[in-house]
């Protein structure tokens, strides 16, 4: 592999932030800039010797990279990315560019789907890790930090990943202002988990037919020696093979008179594995939900693809301990457990209050607060969803933003059950007046929800 000077637009997040580490890792010279340079991808990418530059300036144009690699947070108008097509500088995307360098010569493993992406892809890592073959430790890319690992990306194999398969968490979003595929489609897996579809991403998709046919772009980038591992239970997945596949399909999720297809015995935290009536090994772990125990089928699913032994996949589940922010409980205060979630879309809000609800049981109070963050819920598309993603929690409280819609509207039909705040410190208020000892307090949001888990414990405490 070539060495050259990347400089990263967009550097910050997730995604960018974790193709910056994988490149620096290969030996490549990495500089980036974002409009919000702060922790913790910033210490993060400084540890890693990356120089990082506040705002999007036209002066960055001097550095002469090789090639500037933009995010699809950028947009015409910014100066920098202005200069570089006035220049005529080479430019790729992050996707295309992490296909070129990073991706193409291995056997990739890409997981995607509306829900459950990030935990899924971490699974799926942490099976290959701890079941391939000494010297073929996998490479991984993933929209957050798994804990068994630590960090969100590794070329794998001693570093230079050569031969060693790579896991990437499988994004539908758009590719980059020139580019307006999903990102997904760049990847060309030979293994693809196809999790579950749903409407989202309202911004950029204006139906689930769109997305479908999206997903469908990635079913026909599949060699006829490929696998795919869908979920049995989506119609809208149904839908996307009915189009046209080409590669061996591997279900999950399926009735146990099913032959062929992967399904669960059991509670989620202790549960045999069967392909139709076959056992094939048993899972015991601390994760909670049925929708774990779904991400769990996929995972031993894929890693089949590369030789791994569904028995020994489980076995590797046993020592799983999932990623950053799902369902992660940071402190008590009070006799109040405060968590947090990245669940940002109602059936992802739905399965998560159900997965501490399964956990802590009928008689304990949950508090569930959450914003509607996320480019899709700011649109109002689903504000109707909310009462029912909201059902199994005894009180919800809600931060309304400036989203051109009125959450106390959409909440209207929960009545008292449902209180909605103007900023976050009226609803840190309302939270700590309403909790008692015993109750679980869980926030979900997929940005910072502006540090209202510590200002909670903070008021809990006193």
């Amino acid at each position: 592999m070539s060495r050259m000077h990347i400089h990263v637009l967009g550097i910050c997040g997730t995604f960018m932030g974790g193709l910056a580490a994988l490149a620096r890792e290969g030996g490549h010279r990495v500089t980036g800039c974002d409009a919000a340079v702060y922790p913790p991808m910033s210490d993060q990418l400084r540890a890693l010797g990356i120089e990082l530059i506040e705002g999007y300036g036209a002066e960055q144009l001097a550095l002469k990279p090789d090639v500037f690699v933009v995010g699809n947070v950028v947009k015409r108008g910014m100066p920098l990315l202005e200069a570089l097509l006035d220049a005529g500088a080479r430019y790729t995307s992050g996707p295309q560019w992490l296909a070129e360098h990073v991706l193409h010569g291995r056997h990739v493993l890409a997981v995607a789907g509306t829900h459950g992406k990030t935990t899924t892809t971490s699974m799926l890592a942490w099976i290959l890790d701890q079941a391939l073959p000494a010297g073929r430790k996998p490479g991984f890319l993933v929209g957050g930090v798994p804990l068994n690992f630590g960090v969100s990306a590794r070329l794998g194999d001693g570093g230079d990943g050569a031969g060693a398969p790579f896991v990437i968490e499988a994004d539908e979003y758009d590719t980059a202002l020139f580019d307006k595929r999903s990102k997904f489609v760049h990847y060309r897996p030979r293994t693809a988990v196809l999790n579950n579809l749903e409407h989202d991403h309202a911004d950029i998709f204006p139906d689930l037919a769109a997305i479908e046919t999206q997903f469908h772009h990635l079913v026909r980038t599949m060699p006829s020696q490929g696998r795919v591992v869908v979920n049995a239970r989506d119609e809208a997945l149904a839908r996307v093979l009915a189009r046209g596949c080409w590669s061996e399909v591997q279900r999950f999720g399926t009735r146990r008179e099913e032959p062929g297809g992967l399904c669960a015995r059991g509670e989620p935290g202790s549960f045999d594995v069967l392909r139709g009536s076959l056992k094939l090994g048993h899972v015991d772990w601390e994760l909670l939900g049925e929708h774990n125990q779904m991400n769990a089928l996929a995972a031993i699913g894929a890693a089949e693809h590369v030789g791994v032994a569904p028995a020994e996949a489980c076995k590797a589940l046993a020592s799983f301990r999932n990623v950053k922010r799902r369902l992660e409980l940071l402190g008590e205060a009070g006799g109040v457990k405060v968590y947090d979630d990245f669940a940002h879309h109602p059936t992802a809000m739905r399965t998560t209050i159900d997965g501490l609800r399964r956990k802590v049981g009928l008689s304990a109070r949950i508090l569930a607060v959450f914003e509607p963050r996320s480019n899709t819920m700011k649109l109002g598309t689903m504000k109707a969803q909310l009462p029912w993603s909201l059902e199994e929690a005894d009180l919800a409280f809600c931060l309304q933003g400036d989203y051109g819609w009125s959450a106390r509207e959409a909440l209207v039909t929960m009545g008292e059950r449902a209180v909605v705040a103007d900023d976050v410190a009226a609803l840190v208020a309302a939270v700590a007046r309403a909790a008692r000892p015993g109750d679980h307090v869980l926030c979900m949001s997929n940005g910072g929800f502006g540090g209202v888990h510590a200002k909670l414990l903070a008021k809990l405490a006193h």
